[in-house]
């Protein structure tokens, strides 16, 4: 049974740096690609990055330099570091897995984590 789980969001100040991280649990880390995706209050789910096994990354163009993605293979995990947060950065964040392509869109991934909440506070 392939399971994702989030973990290391909450509250932060604006300007802090938290670092998401994803379990994933079953066959879902030998997929291709997987990535993190936001949604923002009354907002759509969109990919921001995605990263291979071989550790090649892609991320959208509104990230501009402010998440890293990067996965721990020993231990079957994926992180989304956050750099200089402000409330706008407000989302659900959730990893997903799964995909054969390098892709940012939700239809590519099979597997979903329940997603972790981060809040940023001016």
């Amino acid at each position: 049974q392939v399971q994702l789980v989030e973990s290391g969001g909450g509250s932060v100040q604006a300007g802090g740096s938290p670092r998401p991280s994803c379990a994933v649990f079953g066959h879902a880390y030998s997929s291709s690609y997987m990535g993190w995706f936001l949604q923002v209050p009354a907002g759509e789910r969109e990919g921001v990055a995605s990263i291979c096994l071989g550790g090649g990354t892609n991320y959208a163009y509104s990230v501009n330099g402010q998440l890293t993605i990067s996965q721990d293979n020993a231990k079957n995990a994926l992180y989304l570091q956050m750099n200089s947060l402000q409330p706008e950065d407000t989302a659900i964040y959730s990893c997903a897995a799964g995909s054969v392509v390098p892709s940012l869109r939700i239809t590519a991934y099979n597997y979903w984590g329940q997603g972790t909440q981060v809040t940023v506070s001016s």
